[in-house]
């Protein structure tokens, strides 16, 4: 008899595929059913929509490590404009477990995940601790917040930026610092 909780890997894809279509759609609906709109800040978006199953590392914290392991959960499109140095795109939509296993071979190395703003990457996160990666820490506030700050982030070709893909204007608002670009 098969075990319930084993899975190949297609049905693992499948179920991982549900799980992010799920939270979206849970994302979406909070935003609207709570007002979020009505949210002006980083904390407060974060309190509202986070659930805080993945422990934040600050900006200033994360700014003090040497050569940490980056994760940047944003679309390819937010990827191309800006990231943080040296970071490895995953993804969040179209994120596959295999991407990220090929690359980590080590379940206990630190992991930070960032998007945007903190939201995205705690969903990548409790993934990633299913997937048994047992060091992930959500970076607070995200890339939002680390150019709030007015550190570097840079642009395909490695060089600094000020270009931050702003998602849209609705979260960009919480983009205080840096030249926002906002989709075609």
């Amino acid at each position: 008899m098969k075990n319930p909780f084993t899975f190949n890997l297609w049905e693992f894809h499948y179920l991982n595929t549900m799980y992010f279509r799920l939270r979206l759609i849970v994302l979406l609906l909070g935003i609207f059913i709570t007002g979020v709109s009505g949210q002006e800040t980083i904390k407060e978006t974060l309190e509202t929509l986070n659930k805080n199953s993945i422990p934040y590392i600050s900006v200033e914290e994360l700014a003090k490590i040497d050569e940490p392991v980056l994760l940047d959960t944003r679309s390819k499109e937010e990827f191309r404009v800006s990231r943080l140095k040296n970071a490895i795109w995953v993804g969040y939509e179209d994120f596959k477990a295999g991407r990220v296993s090929r690359k980590i071979k080590d379940k206990k190395k630190e992991l930070i995940v960032y998007c945007s703003v903190g939201v995205r990457s705690e969903v990548i996160g409790d993934t990633l601790k299913v997937l048994g990666y047992e060091n992930v820490r959500n970076l607070y506030g995200g890339i939002f917040e680390w150019k709030n700050k007015e550190l570097p982030v840079y642009d395909r070709k490695g060089m600094q930026t000020e270009k931050v893909h702003a998602f849209d204007e609705y979260w960009g608002k919480l983009l205080k610092k840096g030249e926002k670009v906002y989709p075609d």
